[in-house]
Formats: C-alpha cells, structure tokens, sequence
C-alpha cells in the first residue's frame, strides 16, 4: 500500500469517530485571516487551521484587516496547540487553538475581531459554547472592534451576498 493511501486511511479513521480529538503542536508560520493560520510542526509539516466556533470578517470587509492583525498579534511565532476534531471542505483542520494556555479563539471574539459561528455551536463544548456567547456579548456592549460599526455584517452573510452578485454576472 503506498504511504499516501496509508495516510488517508489513517485520517479518515481519525475522521469517521467525532468523538476522538486530536492534538497538534507547532508554531504559527503564517496569518490568512483572522480565523485562518498555518501551523507548522516539529516534523516540518505545515497545516492550514480554521478557528472553530468562530467566524471573522473577510480581508475585503470592513474589519477584515483588524481581524487578521489582532490573531497575528495572538499567535504569529508563536508555539500552539490544537485541538481538533474534523476538517472541512477545503480540507482545513478545524479547532480551537490555544497559546500558553490562552484560547486564542475566545480572544478574538473578546477582541471584537469574530462573531460566534452559531451555526457551528452545536459542535463546541458546552462551556466553550458559553464561554463564547458571553464574550460577544460583552464586547458588542462595548463597541469593541467591529461592534463600533452600528450594523456589522457578518461573514457568513456577506459571503453569500458576494456569491448572489457573482452568479448574477456582477
């Protein structure tokens, strides 16, 4: 069996049972967005990760680059762990990452840099589910971030938005 079939079937043993997490540890080599960073390992592989139950504005929205710049702060050189669970369609790994024991996706909801992904709520522990919700709570009360906007648009939103306008030829 060649190494990279062995490979995916490791991975997808790992995938088939939600309830198994996974742990990864390297440093931070690379920011896309700001919930989006590359991981590079001891073993010199590089991982793209998605932070999970969160979802911050894209680069072309307003806030984008405040995001990006506020997790780049957080984790750029940085050593981190993730832990994880599943990827998504774009093959990224998807969890929370944490720095010197500091959750970093918590920080950017704290920050006023990510709404809560509620969609994907339901996939978070019950305290991170908490622990989440009252963070944006918090800091849309203190305007913080992108709540100083009077209506944020969120991510999910505006994405569809921009695929609409695409198909329609715009």
């Amino acid at each position: 069996m060649k190494k990279t079939t062995l490979a995916a079937l490791m991975l997808l043993a790992v995938f088939a049972c939600d309830a198994l997490a996974a742990t990864l540890e390297g440093r931070v080599v690379g920011v896309s967005d700001g919930d989006t960073v590359t991981v590079l390992t001891a073993g010199n592989r590089q991982f793209k990760i998605r932070l999970s139950g969160i979802d911050a504005p894209e680069k072309k929205q307003p806030f984008g680059a405040f995001a990006k710049e506020t997790l780049s702060r957080q984790l750029f050189g940085h050593a981190v762990v993730v832990e994880w669970t599943k990827t998504d369609r774009y093959g990224r790994i998807v969890g929370k990452i944490e720095v010197d024991g500091v959750d970093a996706n918590l920080e950017q909801i704290r920050e006023g840099s990510a709404w809560v992904y509620t969609q994907y709520l339901r996939e978070l522990p019950a305290e991170d589910r908490r622990l989440y919700l009252e963070a944006e709570r918090l800091a849309k009360a203190a305007h913080r971030g992108l709540w100083r906007d009077e209506q944020p648009e969120p991510p999910w939103q505006w994405r569809r938005e921009s695929r609409e306008h695409q198909r329609r030829g715009g």
